[in-house]
C-alpha cells in the first residue's frame, strides 16, 4: 500500500493549512519533517525541516496510528501557516520522500470505506455534506454521513440473517430429531421485514434535497409568470414584457428559502395550436414536458384549467383588469410584492414535506432500486412457505436476493465503475 499525501485545508492563502499523509509511511515522514513523534492524537508544536536541514515552517503535528484512524491506517496531519509558498514548500518535501505520492480525488475516504472505517451509505452521505450549500442538505447529508442509514440496513440485515439462518437449518436437517422445523410464525416475520423496507421507499428523495424543490410557474402568455419567477428568485433573470410570447424557452435557477432548496422553472405562454411561431412552439413544447417534471406545478392561467395538483395563483393583483379567481391558493402582486411573502412561506411549507426532517437521510436513486429489490424478493413470501423441500428452496433463493441488496447498499458487493464514481466527486484531500 503506498503513502499519500494532500492539502486537505482550502486552497491557500488561509490562518492554517493541514497537509494529510496516509499510509503504512506516515511514521516515517513525520520523523523525517519533525524529528520525532509526537505521542498519539496529541498536538504538538514542532520545526519541519526539509531533507537538506532547511526550516520549512513551525506548525503543529499530529499523529493517529492506525487503524483507529479516520483511514483506517496510520495517518499524521501537519497543521501549517496557510500560506501558499509554505505549502508549496512542504509539499516539495513530501513528493521528494521516496514511497509517497499525492493522493487522487476521494482517495482518503476511499482508503476508509476499503478498510472497514464506513460503509457505502455513510460515504455517500460524506460527498452530499461536502457539496451541501443548504441548512437542509447539511443536516440530510450528516444523517447518511454519521450511519442513520447504514443502522437501518444493519438492523433489517441482522433480521435477514437470522431468517435465512432458521431456513437453512430447516432445509440442511429436516431430518434430525434434535433440529425443529419452520416455525408457524416464519412467514409472518418474512412478511413484516418486506414491509419495514418497503415503507423506508417512501422517504424523501435525494435528488430533490439536492436539485431543489422543482417548482414550475404555467399558464397562457401575459399571465405574469416572469414576473413572479424573478420575484421569487429575487432576480431579474427573465425578460418581461408586455408582448405575449416574449418567453420562449424553460429557464431554470435554483435558489434557497429559508435554507430549504428550491429550482424554480419559468415556462413560455401555453396557447392553442396555430396562435405560436415555429420557434415559440418550441418552447411551449418544452414547457408542457416541464410539467411533469414539477414537484408542484403554479397555476397563472384560467382557474381550473391547469394540470392535477397545480396550485391555482391568481397573479397581478395589483391590475384592475387582471382576471380574478373565485378561489385561488394565493393571490399575488410581484410589482407590489402583495401576497409574496405568503406564498413562500407556503412554498417552504409544501417543500419541507418532501424533505428529510431533523435527523433523517435521504436516499438516492441507486439506494431506492436496491432497497426496492430486496423488498421485492421478500413480498408474498409467506406464499412460498408449505412445508415442501421446494417451496423452502424459493424461499432460501428470495432471502439470498435479499441479502445480496443490501450487500450492494453498504459496498461489501460494489463494482469498482461504482465506487469510481462516487469518490470522483470528492475533492483531493479528502
Amino acid at each position: 500500500m503506498e503513502t499519500i499525501f494532500a492539502l486537505s485545508s482550502g486552497m491557500p492563502p488561509a490562518g492554517i493549512a493541514v497537509l494529510r499523509i496516509s499510509g503504512p509511511q506516515a511514521a516515517q515522514v513525520l520523523r523525517a519533517l519533525a524529528g520525532d513523534l509526537p505521542p498519539p492524537r496529541r498536538a504538538r508544536l514542532a520545526a519541519l525541516r526539509d531533507g537538506s536541514g532547511a526550516l520549512l515552517d513551525r506548525g503543529l503535528i499530529l499523529w493517529f496510528p492506525g487503524p483507529a484512524s479516520t483511514t483506517g491506517e496510520d495517518l499524521a496531519e501537519l497543521h501549517l501557516h496557510g500560506g501558499r509558498a509554505v505549502v508549496a514548500a512542504v509539499e516539495a518535501a513530501l513528493a521528494a520522500l521516496p514511497g509517497l505520492r499525492r493522493a487522487a480525488p476521494g482517495e482518503f475516504t476511499r482508503r476508509a470505506f476499503a478498510n472497514g472505517r464506513i460503509d457505502l451509505a455513510e460515504a455517500q452521505g460524506l460527498a452530499d455534506l461536502l457539496s451541501a450549500e443548504t441548512e437542509m442538505q447539511r443536516r440530510a447529508a450528516l444523517a447518511m454521513a454519521g450511519g442513520a442509514f447504514s443502522r437501518r440496513l444493519a438492523d433489517w440485515r441482522e433480521r435477514l440473517l437470522a431468517l435465512s439462518a432458521r431456513l437453512e437449518a430447516a432445509l440442511d436437517f429436516e431430518d434430525e430429531e434434535d433440529v425443529a422445523g419452520l416455525p408457524p410464525d416464519f412467514a409472518a416475520e418474512v412478511d413484516a421485514l418486506g414491509r419495514d423496507i418497503a415503507g423506508f421507499l417512501n422517504a424523501p428523495h435525494a435528488e430533490t434535497l439536492r436539485e431543489g424543490f422543482r417548482i414550475v410557474l404555467s399558464g397562457p402568455p401575459n399571465a405574469g409568470k416572469s414576473t413572479l419567477f424573478n420575484a421569487l428568485i429575487e432576480s431579474e433573470a427573465a425578460i418581461t414584457s408586455a408582448l405575449a410570447g416574449t418567453t420562449r424557452d424553460v429557464l431554470v435557477r435554483p435558489v434557497a428559502i429559508a435554507g430549504v432548496p428550491f429550482s424554480f422553472v419559468d415556462t413560455a405562454g401555453l396557447r392553442e395550436e396555430g396562435g405560436a411561431d415555429e420557434v415559440e412552439a418550441i418552447g411551449i413544447g418544452r414547457a408542457l414536458a416541464e410539467l411533469g417534471r414539477a414537484d408542484l406545478v403554479l397555476w397563472l392561467g384560467p382557474e381550473g384549467e391547469g394540470p392535477a395538483g397545480a396550485w391555482e395563483i391568481e397573479a397581478q393583483a395589483d391590475r384592475a383588469d387582471r382576471q380574478a379567481k373565485v378561489a385561488p391558493r394565493n393571490r399575488v402582486s410581484a410589482l407590489t410584492g402583495e401576497g409574496l411573502a405568503e406564498l413562500k412561506h407556503a412554498l417552504v411549507e409544501e417543500a419541507m414535506g418532501a424533505m428529510p426532517g431533523p435527523g433523517e437521510a435521504a436516499l438516492d436513486l441507486r439506494q431506492r432500486t436496491l432497497l426496492a429489490e430486496a423488498a421485492e424478493a421478500l413480498q408474498d413470501i409467506g406464499e412460498g412457505i408449505g412445508g415442501q423441500l421446494p417451496d423452502q428452496l424459493i424461499v432460501a433463493e428470495r432471502l439470498r436476493l435479499a441479502r445480496v441488496a443490501f450487500d450492494r447498499l453498504t459496498g461489501r458487493a460494489a463494482t469498482e465503475d461504482m465506487l469510481d464514481a462516487l469518490f470522483g466527486r470528492f475533492c483531493i484531500g479528502k
